[in-house]
């Protein structure tokens, strides 16, 4: 035992056990045996005249062993009485049990140097179900003479519960993390790293914020200070490390490094790499990598690509047929509003797979007198599973087909107008004609969590055409330069999407490859085929 009296308490279980004697003791006796001591002798407390000046040495003796003695029995109201501020005082002793989970405090006082009193303190933590753990330190504090009473009291401050303590800041023991690390994986099982995938990041963040505390991982936990807003400032014990827990993902790693190097060298790009036959995405991928999650979240027009859910509508409407006549017209007028083609072209006498294929937007508005107002939006649900609540995992936004009329309806038709996509949307699009109905894209297996995944009311009931027109426009049609060299079963569209206020439309590309779905946004960057394209056929490449 160090040099002193020392006190032990179990807070909050049982009475204090002072060990020797108490702090008490140290109120010194008068010469006479009264125990008058020599306060009173020199006109201190009990005396006729009001005390002045410091303390004296008796009086420090007195006054911290009547405080420590309270403290060691677990009396907080008690100790906080013998202070300079009560109230603070009494918050910050009872606050040691509650939020600290000192369950056991012993105190060592040592030799007094003046108004000085150094003591040790050493206590026990136990927390929750962690195993229980030594935490010692040693401080100090100050007697001083109550302005108001005169009495000698402790001095309060926080360093009287420990050294390194500052206004506004206390004790506390709980978790390390807000919630529990997690380790995602790919779809073999190994850890998914930001440090290998940097678009991941973001993906990888929100799985821990998510599934944390599902995923079979502990936060751990330890005794620290903190500021006035819960901030760590100083980590004092740590009963227990964090552990992992484990949340699968679809992520498979050779696509995902095919989509990081894809957009490696375009300053703003997003690529998203489906499986047709499941859903899974294999793949997420934006430049930059710490940016907004554009291929995930973002809400773009998707220009000529949403041509695959149109040609759907008229297809299944019979307004259009892949090898029947089709009129494309340099310019139709639809709400008021004059269309063209892209360089005003046109195609006399073609079909309508032929103006598929050249991407010929008046071919498509020509049909808006033939479709009510909420047709396009009903079928690219009911078809393609756009608008409805997805639970990919992760936050997504599933895609938006709002009722328009007039020339807003026309421009919806190629694409524009309130039609709002993004990557996933857009692979979607192509993986659901390459299967021939709409699977939900996710990130992480529905039973891992028990998520319902959204469903589509019926199978593609276009699907067999759609692949066709998607083929041909693959081999000899806009998406033919950026899918060249590429073998199997491939169907490919482009897009140039028109925004206000930018010199270059945003540039997109949705295509297939055997059981592979990619879709890619360039924005501000020009032609679908020539900015997008390749980067749907880099990953398109690793396509088994």
């Amino acid at each position: 035992m160090r040099n002193g009296q020392r006190i032990a308490v179990v807070a909050g279980v049982c009475a204090a056990v002072v060990s020797v004697v108490g702090f008490g003791a140290y109120s010194l006796l008068g010469d006479d045996g009264s125990g008058g001591g020599a306060a009173a002798a020199d006109g201190g407390p009990g005396g006729d005249d009001e005390p002045a000046g410091p303390p004296t040495d008796e009086e420090v003796l007195t006054a911290s062993g009547a405080f420590l003695d309270a403290w060691a029995a677990g009396d907080a109201v008690a100790a906080a009485e013998l202070t300079s501020d009560p109230e603070a005082a009494r918050a910050a002793l009872e606050a040691l049990a509650a939020d600290a989970s000192l369950t056991e405090v012993a105190i060592e006082a040592g030799t007094p140097d003046g108004a000085s009193v150094p003591f040790s303190l050493d206590a026990t933590v136990a927390h929750g179900d962690e195993e229980p753990a030594e935490l010692g330190w040693e401080t100090a504090l100050s007697v001083v003479r109550d302005e108001a009473s005169g009495e000698p009291v402790v001095a309060w401050a926080p360093t009287v519960i420990h050294p390194n303590l500052a206004e506004g800041q206390s004790l506390e023991t709980g978790p390390i993390s807000e919630v529990p690390p997690v380790e995602a994986l790919d779809r073999n099982g190994a850890v998914l790293s930001a440090d290998d995938y940097p678009s991941l990041a973001p993906v990888i963040a929100e799985l821990q914020e998510r599934y944390g505390e599902q995923a079979g991982g502990s936060a751990g936990a330890e005794t620290r200070i903190v500021d006035a807003e819960g901030e760590t400032v100083t980590s004092l014990l740590e009963l227990a490390e964090p552990t992992a827990g484990q949340v699968p993902t679809t992520i498979d790693p050779t696509v995902q490094r095919a989509a990081e190097d894809a957009v490696a060298d375009s300053a703003s790009a997003s690529v998203v790499a489906i499986q047709p036959s499941t859903g899974a995405i294999h793949a997420v991928a934006n430049s930059p990598a710490d940016g907004f999650d554009t291929a995930l979240e973002g809400s773009y027009a998707p220009g000529s690509t949403f041509k695959i859910v149109t040609a759907s509508l008229l297809l299944d409407r019979d307004l259009a047929s892949p090898g029947a006549e089709h009129p494309c017209p340099k310019h139709f007028t639809h709400g008021g509003w004059e269309f063209q083609n892209l360089d005003e072209f046109e195609i006399e006498g073609g079909t309508f797979a032929d103006s598929f294929a050249r991407s010929c937007n008046t071919a498509f508005i020509s049909q808006a007198p033939e479709l009510s107002d909420d047709e396009l939006g009903s079928h690219a649900r009911d078809a393609f599973g756009l608008g409805l609540d997805w639970q990919v995992g992760v936050t997504s936004m599933d895609g938006a087909v709002p009722t328009q009329s007039d020339a807003q309806m026309a421009a919806s038709l190629i694409g524009q107008g309130g039609v709002r996509m993004n990557p996933l949307t857009m692979a979607s699009v192509s993986a659901t004609v390459k299967n021939g109905s709409f699977l939900q894209p996710y990130l992480v297996p529905a039973d891992f969590d028990g998520r319902q995944l959204a469903q589509a009311p019926s199978p593609l009931p276009t699907a067999g055409d759609l692949r066709s027109l998607m083929s041909r426009t693959a081999a000899n049609g806009t998406a033919a330069e950026a899918m060249a060299g590429l073998g199997g079963d491939i169907g490919g569209k482009t897009g140039s999407a028109e925004v206000d206020g930018q010199d270059k439309p945003n540039a997109w590309f949705t295509g297939y490859r055997n059981d592979l779905a990619v879709a890619a946004v360039v924005p501000d960057s020009g032609h679908g085929g020539t900015f997008a394209g390749p980067l749907v056929a880099d990953v398109l490449r690793v396509a088994p």
